[in-house]
């Protein structure tokens, strides 16, 4: 293809395709489907399923399936070809009833004991919100997917549900503006994706890497992070080469891609697009991390999605970029040019501040996983601690509201370079501020705690439920007021009053900022087994009950998956900790004292003057590290046999982060200080700075 326009979308059975390839009454059927959410006859399924496998074949597809979001955190697939038999030859067929239901065995995926191994049966069910797709020779339909009995198994079902919740609440807001034109609200997401590069050769010799997704051990190299030139350097032709193809990749399936850097930390960079609706956002950042794979294996690369693969660097996150406009185009977060006057925008951003200080809870177990743990409060990214960043501006607004004092705009600024060939502009209102958790960020808020792995419908359908409820007992109030204008800024006043306590606008990084929040009485819930009871608390059981997100069954087993893959995960992790430590490390270590000892001992046999006390000293601390590093094998053997004896999944979760990780850590700290003690040629695997500083 000549021009990036004629690539984008290629793959993609968009609208203009199905503009082009459906009959005009289909078309016009169809998308009411889209745009109102109206019922789909089967008579249109049909036809929309025929131009479907055509275009789909004709781009060389011989297979289509059902692609889905379980809860295992990426995506499945079951491929089914388009082949049918007519005598001794065949056709390529593909119905409405195919397209809009699948039946995936639903026994082997997790569901929090919701479906047992004997109860297979399970659905898939098609999403016309989210364009079909093609890749690797076959036609991908997204879909949600659920059990026999009916109960939410993945991960698109309830952001639909909540993308609905929202749009109902606020478009009751709307009306009592006067706004009756807009027919639907809908949230939009545009998710930065961080990542690192490594060679793909060192990946190889690296057993955590390849079974963990990070390093379990590893010295710090001479050089990290802190020179801070990494960060928006010039791409290593190496990199530029990889990022260019992932962007063709990704614009061939109709994703946003739009801007690409490095990032912080050493053979770290990220990849952000424009934003779009946070249905088909999420379903762009699966494909997106997808692809980030597939493409770096062509150039001999691993990309690694774990929020901490090296120690000592920042780790990798994934800000979710977060908004509401109406299907007229109108941000509903925007300021506009005087946001004291704008009332609609403050009552919209009152919603939020009211959302997000009574469901912190949510919002931290939203990103709460066992990979994210290592990133969140490590002065690289936001504290566990959640909060709101304004800006002086917005600040400043509800403050006057608050006092009932009027409130004077300072103007804008403009910024004078003192040079004379630079142009003078107008600066921003506010400043900016990278280590808030959650930002308002000039017509959106960018929560930043999401880890780089993680599916973005989670902390998208936390957000999308809790402003729907805040909004809901808004119009409650508002529809009943005599004087709508002073109703307005009785809520927000109220709403600021009771709820300040979660703006915060300094530094989050700072230890004075911990006892603020605690005297605030926010939470600081610092890892995901802390977390995770209060998503089965009885203020959100009735939250997800109230607005049809999950049932109760629903949210419990949530709750039990979630706890269960966060122990799986630590005791695969001490496993791999054991088998690289007992076979590697020691024999290693062991090797290099012979070496040691019997240069020592030639030295002294061919001269009894010669000084070997260098060879001596490091002896003795090497043999005495390896005496602390088996003794510490043995503690961390023992705390991966004591796991048995929990079977509660709360109780396990808390056994393997406070006695297993623990023990893990230790027994990192010793061999990171022999790895830094022994020659290079003799340490078994490929040092930090090979696989940070190689690519």
């Amino acid at each position: 293809m000549s021009s990036v326009p004629e690539m984008f979308g290629s793959l993609v059975f968009n609208d203009s395709t199905m503009k082009e390839r459906l009959p005009k009454d289909i078309y016009k059927a169809f998308k009411k489907t889209i745009d109102e959410g109206k019922p789909l006859d089967l008579t249109i399924a049909n036809a929309v399923a025929n131009a479907m496998k055509d275009w789909a074949v004709e781009k060389g597809a011989t297979h289509y399936t059902h692609w889905f979001q379980p809860m295992t955190g990426i995506t499945a697939e079951k491929h089914d070809s388009f082949i049918s038999p007519v005598g001794d030859k065949v056709i390529m067929e593909f119905s409405g009833k195919e397209l809009i239901k699948g039946e995936p065995d639903a026994s082997s995926f997790p569901s929090g004991g919701i479906r047992a191994t004997f109860e297979a049966r399970g659905y898939t069910a098609w999403d016309p919100t989210s364009y079909a797709f093609i890749k690797d020779g076959s036609l991908c339909i997204p879909t949600a997917f659920c059990s026999y009995t009916g109960e939410v198994l993945d991960k698109k079902t309830p952001l639909l549900r909540s993308m609905e919740a929202i749009n109902t609440q606020a478009l009751r807001i709307l009306k009592l503006f006067g706004n009756t034109e807009a027919k639907r609200v809908i949230t939009t997401v545009g998710p930065e994706q961080e990542y690192f590069l490594i060679d793909k050769e060192m990946y190889k010799k690296r057993k955590d890497l390849i079974y963990c997704g990070r390093t379990l051990f590893g010295a710090r190299p001479p050089k990290g992070q802190e020179l801070e030139d990494h960060y928006f350097g010039v791409i290593k032709p190496r990199v530029s080469a990889y990022m260019k193809e992932l962007d063709e990749e990704l614009w061939k399936l109709g994703i946003l891609a739009k801007t690409k850097h490095n990032e912080v930390a050493p053979a770290q960079h990220e990849l952000a697009p424009i934003f779009t609706t946070s249905n088909v956002a999420t379903d762009h950042n699966q494909l997106t991390m997808e692809m980030m794979k597939k493409v770096a294996d062509r150039h001999g690369l691993v990309c690694l999605l774990h929020e901490k693969p090296f120690a000592g660097v920042n780790g990798s996150g994934k800000h979710n970029n977060w908004s509401m406009s109406t299907d007229l185009g109108e941000n509903l977060l925007e300021p506009g040019k005087k946001p004291s006057e704008n009332k609609q925008f403050l009552l919209f951003l009152a919603a939020v501040i009211k959302g997000v200080d009574e469901y912190q809870d949510l919002l931290r177990i939203s990103v709460a996983s066992a990979g994210n743990d290592h990133r969140l409060g490590a002065n690289e990214a936001p504290p566990a601690i959640i909060s709101i960043f304004l800006g002086d501006e917005l600040k400043d607004i509800l403050d006057a509201i608050e006092t009932g004092t009027e409130y004077h705009a300072q103007g804008r600024a403009i910024m004078d370079t003192k040079v004379a060939v630079l142009p003078n502009f107008y600066k921003d209102t506010t400043d900016r501020n990278r280590t808030s958790p959650f930002a308002f960020t000039g017509n959106k808020f960018e929560f930043r705690m999401a880890g780089s792995a993680e599916n973005i419908g989670c902390p998208n359908e936390m957000l999308n439920t809790i402003v729907a409820e805040e909004l809901e007992q808004f119009a409650d109030v508002l529809e009943k007021a005599d004087d709508f204008d002073k109703a307005v800024i009785d809520v927000i006043r109220k709403t600021y009053q009771e709820h300040k306590r979660i703006v915060f606008n300094g530094d989050n990084y700072s230890d004075e900022w911990l006892e603020e929040a605690e005297r605030r009485g926010l939470y600081n819930l610092r890892s995901m087994p802390e977390a995770m009871p209060h998503y089965v608390a009885e203020k959100n059981l009735k939250l997800f009950k109230k607005h049809g997100i999950f049932t109760e069954a629903e949210v419990r087993a949530r709750y039990e998956i979630q706890l269960e893959n966060y122990s799986k995960i630590i005791n695969i992790e001490a496993l791999t900790t054991l088998d690289m430590a007992k076979k590697d490390i020691v024999p290693a270590v062991v090797k290099y004292l012979k070496l040691l000892a019997d240069s020592a001992s030639v030295m002294k046999s061919i001269d009894s003057d010669i000084c070997t006390c260098a060879e001596t000293e490091l002896l003795k601390k090497l043999s005495a590290l390896l005496t602390d590093f088996t003794k510490k094998i043995d503690v961390l053997d023992k705390a991966v046999v004591g796991a048995k004896d929990y079977t509660d999944v709360q109780e396990l979760a808390n056994y393997y982060r406070n006695s297993v990780f623990a023990a893990m850590q230790e027994l990192r700290a010793v061999a990171d200080e022999m790895e830094s003690n022994m020659s290079a040629e003799y340490w078994p695997y490929p040092s930090y700075g090979k696989l940070l500083f190689s690519v």
